[in-house]
């Protein structure tokens, strides 16, 4: 179904969604649409050709185990490997065009996802659970990415930049080039938004891509292929792997042809990626990669108590807790702890969790059972360490509700473990150095909050956080709801392999590698 009126009232994103309640007849249209077309049968895509595998794997939505999304290839080793052929036979076509020519490319593809937004916000609804807040908000935040990156590239020349020289009769250029053919892997939580952010950094730049989306969410990567093909990728430049991630990554961190990976997901496995990588080919296959968080708010005595709540369950409970950047602990100042906690416990109380296809619902499931049983081990063992509920606990299957644990210990393990579930644990503090302290202690940095009417305290906070996302006072979202062209997404220490943030003005730059290019242009010029 094509976007109508949400494209008549400009950008679509969480608040403009809030703001127009139009789009829900067009939303709920097309979920029935995208329920009639569910089930299928799909296959790989090398070189432009359709490739099926020995075995398959079925994925099913998690909102209902009943609903068979599609029936999918298991790609192996010899697959990943005949795609970075592909890839690789097609890169110096594909740098060729011009960087010129490519900006259209990914301009048309903006245009098309636009186009489709209905559509892909219900794909999103099945197979990631989301709601329809979170699914068309995801949506409109990949076509502004995709058209952010095109503004940006443009804005730089291609990152051609004239040089000066200071013999006579030279002409000298630096050129940013592209590495060759990637290696793309994304997540399930944003399985559109991340994945079109990453491979289009990629073939933006002239390199050539592997994509493997994960295997909870990949009908929604095979439908971004045919986006990305339908807007005149050509065949090979983009190449599309179903399947399980241990051979890929086996393949791809040894192969000597894959000349760089971009990864979102969990630490292990980027640890795993990198320790692979610095075992195989240590000094010219880049790693760019977003590992994940333990994000902290905090609230301090001067904080307006009611925006702070608002602030801190959006961010803890939106998508049942399944972001990265979601606040998993909260500081709250002594003197304001428990009238923090009452609001706050009202507040969520209020949160309705269910089928995310239902209007009223705020989030919907957990994306699979593994997700569930994470959710259910930390509540007993945050309760059996001294740990009280203030709110929720409990659950059936994969909805969980969202649940606030007060009164463990600040070392205690669940406050530096990231869990990727609702969860949020409550501490206290009696001075902001002391809340600082508390919230820079863990390996993680990607985003951070802080809620305070004294702006001394907030410009505290902002020179002193370890973090690469920061906020002051967001009722919309405490940690969360960062958007390309606002707030550049990436993460410092263990959060993040390159300081470059996702959706800001140097993330295109770790997909390229500087060349000087001199040229003699007058007789007897360069001495």
């Amino acid at each position: 179904m094509e976007a109508g009126s949400m494209q008549k009232s400009g950008r679509v994103t969480y608040v403009s969604l809030e703001a127009d309640e139009s789009f829900h007849g067009e939303y709920e249209a097309a979920l029935l649409d995208a329920g009639r077309e569910l089930g299928g049968r799909h296959p790989m895509y090398i070189g432009g050709r359709e490739v099926a595998a020995p075995r398959e794997f079925e994925a099913r939505s998690p909102i209902d185990p009943e609903i068979l999304l599609g029936t999918f290839p298991e790609g192996g080793e010899e697959h990943a490997r005949e795609a970075i052929a592909a890839a690789n036979k097609a890169f110096f076509e594909w740098t060729r065009r011009g960087w010129r020519e490519r900006v259209g490319i990914v301009r048309r593809t903006a245009d098309v996802i636009e186009a489709r937004l209905f559509g892909l916000a219900a794909l999103l609804t099945y197979e990631a659970g989301k709601t329809r807040y979170e699914a068309l908000a995801e949506v409109g935040e990949t076509v502004d990415m995709l058209r952010y990156y095109c503004d940006i590239y443009e804005q730089s020349n291609g990152y051609v930049f004239p040089m000066r020289s200071p013999v006579p009769g030279e002409e000298c250029r630096s050129v940013m080039r592209p590495y060759g053919a990637w290696a793309v892997i994304s997540p399930f939580n944003f399985p559109i938004a991340l994945a079109a952010g990453m491979i289009t950094g990629a073939l933006l730049t002239g390199n050539t891509v592997v994509f493997k989306p994960t295997s909870k969410t990949p009908l929604s990567g095979v439908t971004l292929y045919r986006l990305f093909v339908e807007s005149g990728v050509p065949p090979g430049a983009l190449n599309l792997l179903t399947g399980p991630g241990s051979p890929f990554g086996k393949v791809v961190t040894a192969h000597p042809d894959v000349a760089g990976i971009v990864f979102t997901g969990s630490r292990d496995v980027g640890m795993w990626l990198y320790r692979q990588v610095a075992a195989m080919q240590p000094y010219h296959k880049p790693l760019v990669a977003e590992l994940g968080s333990k994000n902290p708010t905090v609230v301090t005595a001067s904080a307006d108590v009611g925006k702070a709540v608002e602030g801190v369950a959006r961010a803890a409970f939106g998508f049942a807790g399944q972001k990265c950047s979601a606040t998993s602990r909260v500081y709250v100042h002594s003197s304001v702890a428990e009238r923090f906690c009452e609001a706050l416990r009202d507040r969520v109380d209020r949160m309705e969790v269910g089928d995310p296809r239902r209007r009223e619902v705020a989030y919907g499931p957990l994306i699979d059972d593994d997700a569930r049983r994470t959710f259910q081990e930390a509540v007993e063992e945050a309760l059996r360490d001294g740990g009280r509920l203030v709110a929720g606990g409990a659950g059936q299957g994969v909805y969980v509700r969202p649940t606030v644990i007060a009164g463990l210990a600040h070392d205690h393990r669940l406050f530096a473990e990231e869990l990727f579930v609702p969860i949020l644990l409550v501490g206290t503090f009696e001075t902001l150095e002391e809340a600082l302290t508390l919230a820079n202690a863990t390996d993680y940095g990607l985003t951070a909050g802080v809620f305070s009417e004294d702006p001394e305290e907030v410009r505290y906070f902002f020179d002193r956080i370890r973090f690469g996302v920061v906020y002051a006072n967001r009722r919309g979202g405490a940690t969360t709801g960062a958007w390309p062209g606002a707030q550049p997404f990436g993460g410092w220490k263990a959060s993040g392999t390159t300081g470059r943030g996702a959706g800001g003005p140097y993330y295109l730059l770790s997909f390229v590698r500087e060349q000087a290019r001199t040229r003699v242009t007058e007789p007897g010029g360069g001495g």
